[in-house]
């Protein structure tokens, strides 16, 4: 597992292929923070998502994986899952005078 350079602050999250993904949030509970994406480069906006979630499918030898996770790596797995149905995180921003362009939001943050 390696650190992510976008997000030095975060827990690593192990790189895993996950074959028909599904999530499940274990709690009602939400977190802000702040995201981007390769996908919208130079964009960071907050985010709410599950704090908790269970996420289960298949590795590519078919071998089930099946995993509850919390923090950072709840939120990648949403994130990523999220672009699975044609969502990108901006359609998540729920209050835009939170999102904005990474260089002027946080000018010491390395670009996407």
């Amino acid at each position: 597992m390696a650190k992510s350079e976008r997000y030095p602050d975060a827990e690593p999250v192990p790189e895993t292929i996950l074959i028909n993904p599904v999530v499940t949030p274990l709690a009602d509970e939400e977190e802000l923070a702040w995201e981007g994406c390769l996908s919208v480069p130079g964009l960071r906006g907050e985010v709410p998502r599950f704090t908790r979630v269970r996420y289960r499918g298949f590795d590519p030898q078919g071998h089930p994986i099946d995993r509850v996770v919390d923090g950072f790596h709840a939120r990648v797995v949403q994130h990523e899952c999220d672009h699975l149905i044609g969502k990108l995180f901006p359609m998540r921003v729920r209050d835009f005078r939170r999102f904005g362009f990474t260089e002027v939001l946080f000018p010491d943050l390395p670009p996407n």
